[in-house]
């Protein structure tokens, strides 16, 4: 970078810090900053424009436009070249503006004088906080140099935002962090809960942007790489001894530790001007934006590497956040962009709901959650940018909301559901051992899902009377290596005694899709909800099956065992797992190993093939577990992981409801044993048309028994039945209207 332009960002620097240090309201803080900027630029036009709200841009600041138009010009994200560069997250330099792509015509801004545009994105951590903007009368495209010298500005100006400087006069000039916001994401886990926010990552807010001497902040910036160098150095020396297949990812993460091309940008940035945690924090934030909107899921990954390294390498500058863990409140609601099921298992149950900004309904984090039966949000875009530790947060994980700071009122009518939900708990305790009894005489089984040996006490304090699926698949997610036969065992060992003699169907290892193991190479495969998972994986992979199987049939030490495996789409997928079975069978009795007293193999019904398969193979299963989830998704070719079109289909869409009906059959016809295993089946109203239709076992979350249960006690199922045909009758597509008119006047 040539001298001057060097020499010329640091005087502005310089000269912003002393603007920003005065002693003055927000507005008069942000008009000297445009003006500073303008004449350093030499340039006759000098704006900020930041955002009102998610998608409105407002002009808050300008020299050499039109005073009057300030607060008043606003225009919506990706409209005109403004919101064109907030939406890009990219520089848009132009000497000919009115012919550029986008280009709006703002009268009340006096622009039309200007012909030069150079729009910047103001952006910390992959937030748009706004556009920085220069214009000139003379057409011509910015340098290189003058657009990287107006990306160190902006970096200040995001820094200072953030700290609220700019606060004070003007209507988009409110404080950051204090405004109550709620936040729509997806329901993944239903529950309520009332927290304080603990961040997964605190923020490293960094309070000194601009600094004097950049040789000590080399010095400094050097010295903290070589620090974050040593303990990746260290992690892979940990692996390479015990974790060979976690090696390939630790020499990815140390090649972005000890790139060139990273330490010498950051090293140019504190050369003109900006401290070293600024230096860290601009490139963090230029490498997420570009990243982020990349389809390649490899540089996606890379980009969590790459966050990951900044924000430690932020927190060995800074010292903030080193003992996070110590600070945790009483009523910790968790707060993280995602989370990996070892990070989140090590929280403990302690957490009384989860928070992501990406996430899945199928991960590991969904399954934890699940088994703590606690609420989880997920996709909850921008939650960690504006959530703080301490904040006061409500999680409505019926709704899929995350409400941040609530006002009174928000708060009181959240409060008022938690108390309904407390009572009708307490009605559900008097009712934990009585059983699912309804008024014609017809009894339903209600179990629980399960996937920690933890969530076992559920399994009396809930009224449940087994476990209708207990996920092995954890065990196996929260580990760095394979775990060995022995350690499952004993694990299933456990499981069984803690259940005191109730049955449990335990699930052969689920693999595959959205649960990757960290130690098996993944596939990369174009639709992983249909591709290479769960018992396609076992039987290409049979000593993993057969570990698995000895180890459930070790565990059972002449106990009964139930065993089922996931995904079977045909009889023959059935028939080759059970010969796996077989084979174990026969080698635990070679070894002179007890046998179970009885043992039950199963299958999960999950794809719609399933219920056409040849009557051999309900006759050869001994029972069925409809895996609702999957099977809703497949049904409707509607992707489960994808809110634009799952939502659109109902569980008791007579269709579907239809389907249910004729496996109901296939089984009866058979004498095969069958149940529901899902979400739906711990919703009350669709529990209760499940059992209408025949379904005589459900098995659900331990929290969702006694709303079920409470349900069922209350009604006759030949006049569920009843209105249910009658809306059939009737041509609706689904009978919940017909059902929920009906319980109206009888519950």
């Amino acid at each position: 970078m040539p001298h001057r332009i060097e020499t010329e960002s640091r005087k502005l620097l310089g000269r912003l810090r002393e603007a920003l240090a005065a002693d003055s309201e927000g507005q008069a803080r942000l008009n000297k900053v445009v003006d500073l900027i303008a004449n350093s630029m030499r340039a006759e036009v000098c704006s900020i424009y930041l955002f009102r709200d998610s998608e409105t841009l407002e002009l808050c600041a300008t020299q050499g436009l039109e005073q009057d138009s300030v607060h008043q010009t606003r225009m919506r994200l990706g409209e005109g070249l403004v919101g064109r560069t907030a939406k890009s997250g990219s520089v848009v330099n132009t000497a000919d503006a009115p012919s550029a792509k986008g280009f709006r015509y703002m009268p009340e801004t006096g622009e039309e004088r200007f012909s030069s545009f150079c729009g910047v994105p103001i952006q910390r951590l992959g937030e748009s906080l706004g556009v920085l903007v220069v214009q000139t009368k003379a057409a011509r495209e910015l340098t290189p140099d003058e657009v990287y010298a107006l990306e160190i500005v902006a970096m200040v100006i995001a820094e200072m935002t953030e700290l609220g400087a700019f606060v004070g006069e003007g209507a988009a000039l409110s404080a950051r962090h204090q405004q109550p916001v709620m936040l729509k994401g997806s329901v993944a886990q239903e529950g309520a809960s009332e927290g304080t926010v603990y961040l997964h990552e605190p923020r490293v807010v960094v309070t000194n942007p601009i600094a004097d001497d950049p040789v000590a902040e080399n010095e400094r910036l050097h010295a903290a790489i070589e620090e974050l160098r040593q303990s990746v150095d260290n992690m892979l020396t940990g692996a390479r001894s015990v974790d060979p297949e976690q090696v390939q990812v630790l020499e990815a993460y140390r090649m972005f530790a000890n790139s060139p091309g990273w330490m010498r940008r950051m090293k140019a940035d504190v050369e003109n001007g900006l401290s070293a945690e600024a230096a860290v924090e601009k490139e963090q934030s230029l490498a997420r934006a570009r990243l982020s909107k990349s389809g390649d899921p490899y540089l996606r990954e890379r980009l969590h590497d790459l966050d990951d390294l900044s924000n430690r390498l932020l927190r060995i500058l800074t010292g903030q956040g080193a003992d996070a863990r110590a600070d945790m409140p009483d009523n910790p609601i968790l707060v993280a962009r995602n989370i990996g099921p070892g990070e989140l298992l090590e929280y403990g149950k302690a957490l009384k709901g989860i928070v992501l900004e990406e996430g899945s309904v199928g991960s590991h984090a969904t399954i934890v959650a699940r088994a703590w039966a606690i609420p989880l949000v997920i996709n909850a875009k921008g939650v960690t940018a504006e959530a703080l530790n301490g904040d006061t947060i409500l999680v409505d994980g019926e709704q899929g909301i995350a409400h941040l700071r609530p006002d009174e009122t928000v708060h009181g009518a959240f409060r008022d559901k938690l108390a309904m939900q407390t009572r009708a708990q307490e009605r559900y305790a008097s009712i934990r051992d009585l059983p699912a009894e309804t008024k014609c005489g017809a009894r339903i089984s209600l179990q629980m899902n399960a996937g920690l040996i933890a969530d076992l006490p559920s399994l009396s304090g809930s009224g449940a009377e087994g476990v209708g699926l207990f996920r092995t698949e954890l065990q196996f997610l929260v580990r760095n290596q394979m775990p060995r036969r022995a350690e499952l065992s004993a694990l299933y060992s456990r499981v069984l005694n803690a259940a005191g003699g109730k049955r449990v169907a335990f699930r052969t290892l689920d693999i595959g899709s959205d649960k990757v193991l960290p130690y098996m190479k993944p596939n990369d495969e174009p639709n992983p909800a249909m591709g290479w998972r769960a018992i396609r994986v076992g039987l290409d992979k049979p000593g993993v099956l057969r570990m698995q199987l000895q180890a459930l049939l070790r565990a059972a030490d002449g106990q009964p065992l139930a065993v089922m495996f996931p995904f079977i789409t045909q009889l023959r997928e059935f028939q080759a797992a059970k010969a796996e079975m077989a084979k174990a069978v026969a080698r635990e009795t070679k070894l002179g190993h007890p046998l179970p007293s009885e043992m039950e193999i199963g299958a999960m019904l999950e794809t719609p093939s399933l219920a056409f398969a040849p009557d051999a193979f309900f006759e050869e299963v001994d029972f069925i577990s409809i895996g609702g989830n999957d099977l809703k998704q497949f049904f409707f070719a509607a992707d489960r992981e994808n809110e634009r079109v799952r939502r659109r289909y109902d569980t008791l869409d007579v269709s579907f409801l239809s389907f249910i009906e004729q496996v109901i059959k296939r089984c009866a016809d058979s004498n095969t044993p069958v149940s529901f295993c899902g979400e739906d089946a711990g919703r009350p109203v669709e529990a209760l048309c499940f059992a209408a239709l025949g379904l005589r076992s459900l098995s659900m979350r331990p929290a969702s028994i006694g709303p079920v249960k409470h349900l069922l006690r209350r009604v006759d199922l030949t006049e569920v039945k009843s209105v249910m045909d009658k809306a059939i009758a009737n041509g609706d597509q689904s009978v919940r209207r017909a059902v929920a008119d009906w319980l109206v006047y009888q519950v």
